[in-house]
């Protein structure tokens, strides 16, 4: 039971569409979780600015249970009821694929399922929840807490991975974290630590084209561009332009900020997640699932790469390796920089 409270430090359970959710506030910050739908991040909102900085899209939020109509497959579950926002993958990263004998759907299992959710800690000092839930096809157990203090404009998480079985098991962790409208405006910035190396995807992810040429690895920011000469990951585009995603990689701290008239600075431990994956779709993207709507950046702290799956993150050595009953921890800060 929480306490009522309206100042400072203070929670709030609510039901948006059908599904549970919880409003973790301060006088700073109204951060939006929904424990039904994966633990998804569906509003991160500096008050003082009224800026939102998660990405909407424009289908909305939408119960994965309710998908009882369509053509469904291994990527539908997750595509058709993505509302942007920000998502917890594991075990699988990006396309579906196969690992072991199980089939493992875009994006993995725990952004799809309901998380159990508890209240850990209600004062006017801090807040905190703590949700947690069981893998469906590998033998797994995630637990994430978000805390935010009272005063502060950081939102603290931390995350747990727990192999339950007595052999060792391979994943990808991300945090699928995506910029939009109102805040994200052309020639918005992102700054990185020195020496991040870009590496593009091996080929194009929108048949229309792709903003940098295959190849690699290059010195961040500059990097020669699909269509000749050079472009500048550090300056986000125009309406329409071509979408992409690269992997940055080389983080000896791991951080990056993205700014517009406000910003913000995510921090995460990089000996954990030392990829950083850069997802730009930006408009061209005509057919399904974007219709030429969507206008967002990803910026988001991966164990692995690439976007085609466990497997292949397996197979390039980079997927994560957890021992039998082995827990690893994840902690993770995002901060608004007004």
């Amino acid at each position: 039971m929480t306490v009522r409270r309206n100042w400072a430090a203070r929670l709030r359970p609510v039901v948006i569409d059908g599904l549970r959710a919880v409003v973790l506030e301060n006088e700073r910050l109204r951060v939006t979780v929904v424990p039904d739908k994966g633990g998804d991040v569906v509003e991160f909102l500096h008050k003082p600015t009224d800026t939102d900085f998660v990405w909407v899209s424009p289908q909305g939020l939408r119960n994965p249970r309710d998908h009882l109509q369509g053509a469904a497959d291994d990527v539908a579950q997750f595509v058709d009821h993505y509302e942007g926002g920000w998502q917890e993958i594991f075990p699988n990263g990006g396309a579906p694929s196969e690992y072991r004998g199980a089939r493992l759907a875009q994006h993995g299992e725990v952004a799809g399922l309901p998380w159990s959710c508890e209240v850990a800690a209600d004062s006017e000092e801090e807040v905190a929840i703590r949700l947690s839930v069981r893998t469906r096809r590998l033998p797994y157990r995630m637990e994430k807490v978000f805390r935010l203090r009272s005063g502060s404009a950081a939102l603290e998480i931390e995350g747990r991975a727990v192999n339950d079985a007595d052999i060792p098991l391979h994943a990808m962790w991300g945090q699928h974290i995506v910029y939009g409208r109102p805040f994200l405006r052309p020639g918005a910035t992102i700054r990185l630590p020195e020496g991040v190396q870009v590496i593009p995807h091996a080929t194009a992810i929108d048949p229309a084209g792709r903003r940098v040429a295959a190849g690699g690895p290059w010195e961040w920011p500059r990097v020669p561009a699909h269509q000749g000469c050079v472009t500048d990951l550090s300056v986000v585009q125009e309406q329409g332009s071509p979408s992409d995603i690269v992997y940055l990689t080389g983080f000896d701290e791991g951080w990056y900020e993205i700014s517009g008239d406000i910003g913000m600075r995510v921090e995460w431990d990089a000996s954990l997640l030392p990829y950083l994956w850069m997802w730009q779709e930006l408009g061209a993207s005509t057919g399904y699932p974007w219709w030429g709507r969507a206008y967002t950046v990803g910026l988001e702290p991966f164990s692995s790469m690439p976007t085609d799956g466990l497997a292949a993150a397996v197979a390039n050595g980079t997927a994560l390796v957890l021992d039998p009953h082995e827990t690893k921890i994840l902690r993770l800060r995002a901060e608004v920089l007004a």
